[in-house]
C-alpha cells in the first residue's frame, strides 16, 4: 500500500535590486506597479516564481518581464520570510543583486501589465517602497558597501574607461562619505590594477582628466599573490 503523503503549497517570489551609476549618482533600479496589492506604488522589480521553474530562471524572466533588461548577471543576496511580508498571505521572497553600467543598457520597458513603467532613482532620495521592499533594499545596499572593500565591484557600475574623479564619485555615494582627494588617489594608484590610458576626457568644458582602465588580470594575480603569501 503506498504511503500517501501531504501536499506542501508554497509560494516563493523574487525581488531584485539593480544598482547603477550616472553622472556621479548612485541609482538603483524600480517600477511602478499596475496591480494590487500597492497599485500605482513604487517598488524594487519582482514578482512571483512559477511552479514548474527553478528559482533562477524565475529571477532572469521576472526582471526581463518588468524592466526589459536581459543577460544581467544577478546573483541571491538574502531570503525574506516574515510571515505578514505580503497581505494576501506567506509569500518567502529571494533576493537578487547586480550592478550595472547604465551607459550601456537600452530604455528600460516592461513587457508585462504587472508594471506600468521602470525607471533609474537615486538611492539619496529613495521613495516609500511597497511591501517591505525598503528593508530588501537596505539589505542589499549593506551587502554591496561590504564588498567594495574586498572585491572591485566598483568598477561593474563605471565605464570601461573612467576618471579618477568618477572612481572617487562611486566610492563616496556607496560609502555615503566624502573621502580626502589626495590620498584616495593615492591608495587607489598604489594597488596597481588600474590602467593609466594615453586619452583624456572629451567634450566637456574644463581641463580634460586623464582616463583608466580597470586591469582585471592584473588585480586576479595581485589578488593570488596575497593568498599564497
Amino acid at each position: 500500500m503506498d504511503l500517501q503523503l501531504p501536499h506542501f503549497d508554497s509560494v516563493f517570489s523574487i525581488d531584485c535590486v539593480i544598482f547603477g551609476f550616472d553622472a556621479g549618482v548612485l541609482k538603483v533600479l524600480l517600477i511602478e506597479r499596475n496591480e494590487e496589492p500597492f497599485k500605482n506604488s513604487f517598488a524594487l522589480p519582482g514578482y512571483i516564481v512559477e511552479h514548474d521553474e527553478s528559482i533562477d530562471d524565475a529571477a532572469e524572466r521576472i526582471l526581463y518581464e518588468l524592466t526589459g533588461l536581459r543577460d544581467i548577471s544577478i546573483r541571491q543576496f538574502h531570503t525574506f520570510g516574515d510571515v505578514n511580508r505580503h497581505p494576501q498571505g506567506r509569500v518567502v521572497s529571494i533576493g537578487y543583486f547586480a550592478l550595472i553600467r547604465i551607459i550601456s543598457q537600452k530604455e528600460l520597458s516592461p513587457i508585462t501589465q504587472y508594471a506600468s513603467k521602470a525607471f533609474w532613482h537615486p538611492v539619496n532620495e529613495l521613495p516609500k517602497l511597497a511591501f517591505d521592499h525598503t528593508i530588501i533594499f537596505n539589505r542589499a545596499f549593506k551587502k554591496i558597501r561590504a564588498k567594495l572593500n574586498y572585491e572591485p565591484i566598483a568598477f561593474e557600475l563605471l565605464p570601461e574607461k573612467f576618471t579618477l574623479t568618477q572612481l572617487q564619485l562611486l566610492y563616496e555615494a556607496v560609502l555615503d562619505k566624502k573621502l580626502d582627494k589626495r590620498n584616495f588617489r593615492k591608495k587607489m594608484l598604489s594597488y596597481g590594477f588600474l590602467k593609466e590610458l594615453a586619452e583624456k576626457q572629451k567634450g566637456v568644458s574644463y581641463r580634460a582628466a586623464k582616463l583608466y582602465k580597470f586591469d582585471r588580470r592584473k588585480y586576479a594575480k595581485i589578488f593570488q599573490n596575497e593568498i599564497a603569501s
